[in-house]
């Protein structure tokens, strides 16, 4: 019996520290200084990783085959998720860019064309072949976010790769689709090993919370997925993120493209996106872009409508809950920077954690990694690092690296105030802005030339094809931030007139050793017919006057003694408006237009800086 005894103490104690060493070798998750989760050895080599895909089913059918799409899903994991049994965070980018997209810039609209007449026909680009290598959709963020104790999971989106359903760009499919991946994370959705099969796969290293992020499109998609409220999603970093397609396509009532894609609009986007692999293309392409799209886009009047509204993020806000850290640049013409504003400043009423980062470059551009690290440590891992004590926007400086942004207690700069000027006269040549309205009289006339671009415009000292008007030159820097506006009397020659306006730096610096932020401070554009509302455009009446008022893009940008400041006032402009017959006359009226100019230290900064 004593033996016996012996036996059983003996072998309580061997289990006791075996289990004792296991506890021991168990990976240690997160490794944390300074806030901020640190490479883990053991997680460090990606022939250690784990890498497998499944198909989430959806709670949609976009694709009318009477069944619920399921979207194409990777996996990136730590070796120790199934070794070790560890349930970690997952950072997810969700993409309709991952099978490839279609090729050629000759399926664009054709720009020349007349305003409020029926465009020419476009030809569609032929059916984009999908690159797709199983089981790797992407490998973007996998290493920074893997060695780091995070596992990261990407998705294609609707009728993309392998992802069954179509794409809709903006449709309700592309917010549920991510909220799938999601709640299959939580255990919520279920998951298969294909699109038609029966075997589940369940999400059993994942602890449920979940972050997300990526650029442009991909920026998009986790503010998509946010305004679901789905649980689970603690934190979404969206980058140059696109979130309102009217605003990308639009501007109040104005046909305008996105910098860099002359005659792009939201049907030449679903082509270059649809490399769905299934047998809906085609249903995709009759019901989706001929019906739903054609039938409502209106590439004639450009008006807000329905169809816009229903694209446009900020309608689907209410049930958004987790922390958002935007990210835009100043001088994105892509994605011009007023999409941000509009969501971080909706965000703010509403009181969810948000904070703003602003670099001076173009479209792109993600905020420093430490800042990434610091938010995705504190929401996915819950580790305290007083991330929302300090300041509310990041401002990366114009001679300044994008990793040294300047904190500010908010944006706009909550010392800023509007100053308003008013116009003097000096066709064809430069007239001035000035702070008092006694010589604000008259009209001045330009015709309309695409023929010129906006630059030359601007460079030009003396011209017919645009108004240009100028602040003394500075004796000291200014400091402008926030969004700058025009209150404008106009008359047109025709029923309908493109107006643009640009707000520049002068003297222009041209070459190579011009910086994005020595020319051009801000722009904006306008239909006249549209003054009285996004949704209501009527022809205008020829000579007859009216008055509209609208935004030019958020700024924040320090102007540098020995510049001036102009506002430029011209019709077409060839890089974003459609080409028009050149001809059309626009009339000012400078006593009935004004600039709102928001300035930090107002009227009395400016005045210091112009003595």
């Amino acid at each position: 019996m004593k033996t016996l005894l012996r036996s059983f103490l003996l072998l309580f104690a061997l289990s006791f520290f075996s289990l004792i060493s296991f506890s021991q070798e168990m990976t240690q998750v997160p490794v944390v200084e300074d806030g901020k989760a640190m490479v883990i050895t053991e997680f460090n080599n990606p022939d250690d990783w784990i890498r497998h895909d499944l198909w989430v089913e959806t709670e949609f059918d976009s694709d009318g085959d009477g069944k619920p799409d399921r979207v194409h899903v990777d996996v990136t994991r730590p070796a120790q998720t199934d070794t070790e049994g560890l349930k970690l965070p997952v950072i997810y980018a969700s993409s309709p860019y991952y099978a490839g997209t279609a090729s050629g810039r000759k399926w664009l609209w054709d720009v020349r064309q007349e305003l409020n007449s029926t465009p020419p026909v476009r030809k569609h680009a032929p059916r984009p072949e999908a690159r797709v290598k199983r089981p790797v959709i992407s490998d973007s963020e996998v290493k920074d976010w893997v060695p780091r104790g995070f596992i990261v999971v990407h998705s294609s989106s609707p009728g993309t790769g392998l992802s069954e359903g179509c794409p809709t760009v903006g449709g309700d499919n592309e917010s549920l689709a991510p909220k799938a991946v999601i709640d299959w994370l939580n255990g919520r959705a279920k998951g298969y090993t294909g699109p038609d099969s029966n075997k589940e796969v369940k999400a059993y290293w994942s602890t449920g919370k979940v972050g997300m992020t990526g650029t442009s499109y991909n920026g998009t998609l986790p503010l998509a997925a946010a305004t679901t409220g789905v649980d689970g999603l603690e934190v979404i970093i969206p980058i140059a993120p696109n979130t309102s397609y009217y605003h990308y396509y639009r501007s109040y009532g104005l046909i305008r493209h996105p910098g860099g894609w002359l005659g792009e609009d939201i049907d030449y986007l679903y082509d270059f996106i649809h490399s769905g692999t299934g047998n809906r293309w085609e249903w995709c392409n009759e019901n989706v872009r001929d019906g739903e799209m054609y039938g409502n886009f209106d590439r004639v009047n450009g008006d807000y409508n329905d169809f816009w509204a229903g694209r446009d993020y900020l309608n689907d806000l209410e049930p958004l809950k987790c922390a958002v850290l935007m990210s835009h640049a100043f001088n994105d013409w892509n994605v011009v920077p007023i999409h941000s504003y509009r969501i971080s400043k909706a965000l703010k009423e509403k009181d969810v954690p948000v904070q703003m980062f602003y670099h001076q470059g173009g479209h792109g551009g993600r905020p420093p990694f430490d800042m990434m690290n610091e938010w995705f440590t504190h929401y996915l891992f819950g580790v305290e690092n007083n991330l929302h004590d300090g300041p509310k926007a990041w401002i990366v400086r114009e001679d300044d690296k994008r990793e040294n942004p300047t904190p500010y207690a908010d944006y706009p700069n909550p010392g800023a105030e509007d100053i308003t000027f008013f116009l003097e006269g000096g066709a064809p040549e430069r007239g001035q802005l000035n702070l008092s309205d006694k010589d604000s009289k008259g009209t001045e006339t330009l015709v309309d030339n695409v023929s010129f671009s906006g630059s030359a415009l601007a460079e030009a000292e003396y011209t017919e094809h645009r108004l240009i008007y100028l602040t003394p030159e500075l004796e000291e820097d200014i400091h402008i931030s926030g969004i700058p506006s025009i209150s404008i009397k106009a008359a047109s020659s025709k029923p309908a007139v493109n107006l643009s306006v640009w707000l520049v730096s002068l003297p222009w610096e041209d070459g190579r050793r011009s910086k994005i932020t020595d020319n051009i401070i801000t722009r904006g554009w306008a239909d006249l017919q549209n003054y009285k509302s996004e949704w209501e455009s009527e022809a205008l009446v020829p000579g007859k006057f009216y008055e509209m008022t609208f935004d030019l893009q958020p700024d924040d940008q320090v102007i540098k003694a020995g510049q001036q400041i102009g506002l430029m006032i011209f019709s077409s402009d060839r890089d974003f408006t459609l080409w028009p017959e050149p001809g059309t006359e626009l009339t000012i009226d400078l006593g009935g237009t004004i600039l709102r100019l928001p300035v930090v230290g107002g009227k009395e900064a400016y005045e210091n800086a112009v003595e």
